[in-house]
């Protein structure tokens, strides 16, 4: 990990923890007790140049200081998806990401409707099984990842005070200089 990733993640980190002990300082004096969630998503996730997008699954959740502040974390995995196949070889990827976020929700007035932005750090992890058709000895798996900058934009539905819906677009860090995003839906429950 070179310096500037390192810098990144320690603002990121450092940002993270200021926005909670700010919001933690906000939700006593309002008296708003924070909110725990947790909830299931799926989606797609989309390297740049490939010829498949891989289905997407994971879990997530998190804590809300503030109806507007909270923290995120999340686990995503795919399916097997080809990067490129021809008839005289193939590669099939899959993917694992790993997050940590600051959220930031914005109700709209009289609706149940509501923007979602989510910036933090993840853990990008790409895993590749090459097949050479004619040469078995060429076939190979390998794993590259990437920690870095990572986030989100979207938005939910209140279906009830403990029951939301959300729909995002995802960005994650990029591996290998390939860039990866990627679209979910998921749906979560408060406690």
């Amino acid at each position: 990990m070179n310096n500037l990733q390192k810098s990144l993640i320690a603002l990121v980190a450092g940002s993270l923890l200021s926005v909670s002990a700010q919001a933690a300082l906000f939700s006593g004096v309002a008296g708003y007790t924070g909110q725990p969630y947790s909830g299931v998503k799926v989606g797609q996730y989309s390297p740049d140049d490939v010829d498949d997008d891989a289905f997407s699954y994971g879990v997530y959740g998190g804590y809300k200081f503030t109806p507007e502040f909270g923290v995120e974390a999340e686990y995503l995995t795919t399916n097997d998806a080809d990067a490129f196949d021809d008839e005289f070889e193939k590669a099939e990827y899959s993917g694992d990401v790993y997050g940590l976020y600051a959220t930031y929700d914005y109700v709209f007035p009289n609706t149940a409707l509501y923007a979602k932005g989510r910036l933090g750090i993840a853990k990008n992890e790409i895993d590749v099984d090459y097949t050479d058709n004619f040469d078995t000895r060429e076939n190979d798996s390998f794993s590259e990842s990437d920690t870095g900058v990572a986030g989100g934009l979207g938005l939910g539905y209140n279906l009830t005070p403990m029951a939301s819906i959300e729909a995002m677009y995802n960005f994650y860090p990029s591996v290998e200089d390939l860039d990866v995003d990627g679209i979910t839906v998921g749906a979560h429950f408060k406690f």
